[in-house]
């Protein structure tokens, strides 16, 4: 039988372990490389050359979007799955745009995430059920606004946190009322302003804000 060649990188000592611990168990999986940051990924990526990588979003350094996005550009036979344990529609998006073939949150069971690695190898999308129904109705989302209506790419947690700043709400807010970390929050409102094309979020709130019909002043 031959081998699915993994490749694991996640600044988690711990969490590679036990990815390797889970993989070992099988005799279709076989370990080859272990990663620490993006950088250190990516020359694994290019010596190595595996079939698969599971991939950390956040690590040091050079992230694992970033990461995904060199790889997909050099070595665009090796499949890369996103493991995170950040549940956000932001990412998920961001990581698919980028190159990955799935995205996975770290707190799936072992048994699942073996079928679906093996799936990806197959060329099926690496996604659980709820993850590609996000990403359907996303398209829906985008199918429904014409062309480059201001907002239609807007995530569902950045429509959230621009309803909140129509509101006043400032970032530590933002963060308390979402639950989120304050640098979340102004990666969110960066994002808004750059898909928006505006400079401020006092113009953006403006999109978020329903217009008013004009009052009869002899009311």
């Amino acid at each position: 039988m031959e081998r699915i060649r993994v490749l694991l990188a996640d600044d988690h000592a711990l969490f590679r372990d036990g990815l390797a611990t889970i993989l070992a168990t099988q005799p279709d999986f076989e370990v080859v490389g272990e990663a620490r940051d993006g950088l250190e990924a990516l020359v694994k990526a290019r010596e190595l050359v595996p079939d698969l990588i599971l991939m950390d979003i956040e690590m040091p350094g050079c992230d694992g979007l970033e990461a995904t996005r060199q790889i997909a550009q050099e070595l665009p036979a090796v499949i890369v799955v996103m493991l995170t344990v950040r549940d956000e529609d932001e990412k998920l998006f961001e990581a698919i745009k980028s190159g990955a073939q799935g995205y996975l949150l770290k707190s799936i069971h072992s048994r699942q995430i073996l079928d679906i690695l093996r799936g990806a190898v197959r060329g099926e999308a690496a996604l659980t059920p709820a993850m590609a129904s996000r990403v359907l109705e996303e398209f829906r989302h985008l199918s429904r606004h014409a062309p480059g209506e201001q907002g239609a790419t807007l995530t569902r947690r950045e429509q959230e946190v621009l309803s909140l700043v129509a509101e006043g709400a400032t970032d530590p807010e933002i963060a308390d009322a979402l639950y989120l970390s304050l640098n979340t929050v102004k990666s969110h409102m960066r994002n808004i302003l750059a898909k928006l094309h505006v400079s401020s979020r006092q113009e953006a709130a403006l999109y978020a804000r329903p217009k008013q019909p004009l009052k009869d002043k002899g009311a």
